[in-house]
């Protein structure tokens, strides 16, 4: 009897575990039906909007508005398709949630919720409810899904009073979790929605303003928590980050390709991603700078340097410069040059905004000159001109091409492209003789990162003289009012026709108004000007005067502090998180520390939280990389790893290098994820050559089954496997970087001595 009883319960409780799927399949299957019903009435709301053509000003201003919000759903909507719908919340009182990716409601006079967005205040209790404190949750389920096929389902009860049981309660609450952090990797980073850490939900939805630092050693998720940060921001904070953009920068471009899906599939597609090398509109950085050149580049001392630079282009006469005009010669020396230019400089503009002020304190000069030459009186030493000829004589000045030549001379305009790369081409006298020889190149050398932050400079130092694109701008604008004045007289005469024909055959009639009775020119010109429907992170990709609404910056240890003063620039408001690990600094130039960095910017005004658990890296792993480390710094304390694989490390020398990579990358190489070959750059020809299908480059693939990358490249990656390649090679925090990159396994081969620390956990490593 009781053998027959324990099989009806366990049939009832597989009926009751398959009723579950069905009821969340048959939920998840209406979710989809409803987006694919959105998704269709978006894309015709688009269509018909955009098919308007002409349309009055107001009119045009709603189609534009409407066409953005909708394009942003509809992009949204196409970017979360897949796992659209995650969990779900049953409360004390009864009621259900749905939590997913974005917020779906009904097509009812109410716009009931049919799925609530994880950033929503009442989707928290899904990231921090437990049993201790459940938040007015019952229980809380998970929902695994594969497409739109529900494929898992895992149940925490929280209410410790409730005796129903549904078949798929997971004891723990960690089975989602874990099963994330064994999954094989994929060369992109996934987002967290599902599994968003107590710990890390608070700097989430931490309040927007100032400066947040959320530091955090390997494994933490201080990226991934970054950009759930960035989607939480944009639903708060919509109108104004829509309009100004987020701008999210990452340490080199294998970086942002990894992490480009992430925010996407959060439905949110409006963010500007790059690197500090892609921060000046019209250069990308391609060339790789010394360390030692990057390091003395990166220095704040290179602003003064550069605005030392720009002044010594404010040149005088050594000892004259001759002018003719009108058979006579005008000789400029250095003291009337000099009162042009100290005249010029108390106006505190940039160099090129100021020439307008020393062209006209240097017309005046060479005004008086020809004044005081023709116009004075031979008796009394009286001037005999009157205004108009002074006037006149201006005027003529301003046309002798010899006058611009000798202000060009004195004052010349100058991009910052030529200004730096003039600069660098020949250092001397600006920088340390050992200075100098580090940062020289030819001037045609292609830009590198650090020249980045120093063309920036260069571009606040000079500025922009705008008077010819003004004057080309109004030229233009004067041809398209005179275009829309003969469209209108063209209406007018027809209308005259038409009014003079329709009075003799229909005399009773009502005047028929046209164009010209209800607008003038230059507001018919306006109808007709070019629209930028740019999204705001694409204009302010190519405007670096933008201020952005939010900053994110990863690996913000490594900025040097001329990219922090270029950052700060775009960001007048201060709002700003960054993320790194000091303990992971490996740049020449890298400030490393969070006081030094933000000091000169916001004193002490800044919040600073610490991720201190270790989710990717197991702890196996972690120990030998810690043991690298606290060769130099005997009282590091690393963040501690929430798993263990049982599989150690293992480290071997090597003789033929090339053969024992390739032979290590066959033993580690997963059956489905990822595997990475850490090694310095200039083994990757080599070691390419013995290894089929393998990428390398500044921009590898990261999707590939095996990748080539250096220790920089990887910064925040991860693998399921890594080989790390003659460790010695590695500064000791790029070494501690390239050993962490792993989930599950790693492998170091060295052919000659192991670095410090190494050496010693190698001796318990199999």
């Amino acid at each position: 009897m009781r053998a027959g009883a324990e099989l009806s319960n366990a049939n009832s409780n597989a009926e009751f575990h398959d009723k579950e799927l069905s009821r969340e399949q048959e939920f998840i299957d209406g979710l989809y039906a409803r987006v694919d019903e959105l998704r269709g009435g978006t894309e015709t709301a688009v269509a018909d909007a955009l098919a308007q053509g002409s349309t009055p000003m107001q009119a045009r201003l709603e189609r534009d508005v409407l066409v953005a919000e909708r394009s942003g759903l509809l992009a949204a909507l196409n970017a979360v398709d897949g796992s659209l719908c995650f969990g779900r919340l049953d409360l004390s009182s009864g009621t259900t949630h749905h939590i997913g990716r974005i917020g779906i409601r009904a097509d009812d006079a109410e716009r009931t919720p049919v799925l609530i967005d994880w950033r929503a205040p009442v989707a928290r209790p899904f990231y921090l409810a437990t049993g201790h404190t459940p938040m007015g949750l019952r229980r809380r389920r998970h929902i695994t899904t594969e497409g739109r096929t529900v494929t898992a389902l895992h149940d925490e009860i929280l209410d410790l009073g409730d005796q129903e049981r549904t078949g798929h309660e997971d004891p723990t609450g960690d089975a989602v979790l874990l099963a994330a952090l064994d999954a094989a990797r994929t060369g992109r980073m996934h987002d967290i929605v599902q599994t968003i850490q107590a710990e890390q939900d608070r700097v989430i939805r931490a309040p927007h303003r100032g400066v947040m630092v959320v530091e955090g050693g390997p494994g933490t998720g201080k990226t991934a928590v970054a950009l759930h940060r960035a989607a939480y921001l944009l639903y708060e904070h919509r109108e104004l980050l829509a309009r100004r953009a987020v701008l999210i920068v990452g340490p080199n471009p294998a970086f942002l390709g990894y992490i480009g899906e992430v925010l996407p599939s959060l439905g949110e597609t409006g963010v500007l991603l790059a690197t500090v090398g892609e921060l000046y509109p019209g250069v990308r950085a391609t060339a790789a700078d010394t360390p030692e050149a990057a390091e003395v580049k990166g220095r704040i001392a290179m602003a003064d340097v550069l605005a030392e630079v720009v002044r010594d282009r404010q040149a005088l006469p050594d000892p004259v410069v001759a002018i003719e005009h009108d058979r006579d010669v005008l000789m400029l020396d250095a003291d009337l040059v000099r009162v042009a230019r100290d005249r010029t400089r108390e106006a505190g503009l940039p160099h090129n905004v100021a020439r307008e002020h020393f062209e006209g304190y240097v017309l005046n000069i060479l005004t008086d000159m020809v004044a005081e030459r023709i116009g004075t009186d031979p008796y009394d030493g009286s001037n005999l001109l009157d205004p108009s000829d002074i006037t006149q004589i201006r005027d003529e000045l301003a046309e002798n091409p010899e006058v611009w030549d000798a202000i060009d001379q004195l004052w010349p305009r100058l991009t910052p492209q030529r200004l730096v790369a003039d600069f660098l081409a020949g250092p001397d006298g600006y920088l340390s003789a050992e200075d100098a020889d580090a940062v020289r190149r030819p001037v045609t050398r292609a830009w590198t990162t650090a020249d980045v932050p120093l063309l920036d400079e260069a571009a606040e130092l000079l500025g922009q003289d705008d008077r010819v694109a003004r004057a080309r701008a109004e030229r233009e604008r004067a041809e398209q009012v005179a275009y829309a004045q003969g469209v209108l007289e063209v209406s007018y005469a027809s209308r005259t026709y038409e009014f003079e024909d329709k009075e003799e055959n229909d005399p009773d009639g009502s005047e028929v108004l046209s164009a010209h009775d209800v607008i003038d020119a230059e507001r018919f010109a306006e109808r007709h000007e070019e629209e930028d429907r740019r999204s705001a992170a694409e204009r302010a990709a190519a405007d670096r005067t933008w201020a952005f609404g939010h900053i994110i910056v990863d690996e913000a240890q490594e900025l040097s502090a001329m990219a922090w003063r270029m950052l700060m620039r775009r960001s007048p408001t201060r709002s700003m998180t960054l993320v790194g690990d000091p303990a992971q600094t490996g740049e020449a130039g890298g400030v490393g520390s969070w006081a030094e960095i933000l000091q000169p910017y916001v004193e002490d005004r800044w919040e600073h939280t610490r991720l201190a658990v270790n989710y990717r890296t197991p702890a196996e792993i972690m120990d030998l990389a810690v043991a690298v480390l606290r060769a130099e710094h005997p009282d590091f304390e690393p963040p501690g790893s929430v798993r263990s694989t049982g599989v150690r490390p293992w480290v071997r020398a090597a003789d033929d290098l090339p053969a024992a990579v390739a032979e290590a990358v066959a033993e580690l190489a997963p059956a489905e994820g990822r595997l990475a070959v850490i090694a310095p750059r200039d083994l990757h020809g080599a070691l390419a050559a013995r290894l089929d299908g393998v990428t390398a480059g500044a921009e590898p693939d990261l999707t590939r089954p095996v990748v080539l990358l250096d220790a920089r490249q990887s910064k925040g990656l991860e693998f399921d496997a890594v080989l790390v390649v003659e460790p010695a090679r590695y500064g000791t925090s790029d070494l501690y970087v390239a050993l962490t990159r792993a989930t599950q396994r790693l492998g170091v081969l060295h052919t000659g001595e192991l670095p410090a620390g190494l050496a010693q956990a190698a001796a318990g490593a199999v």
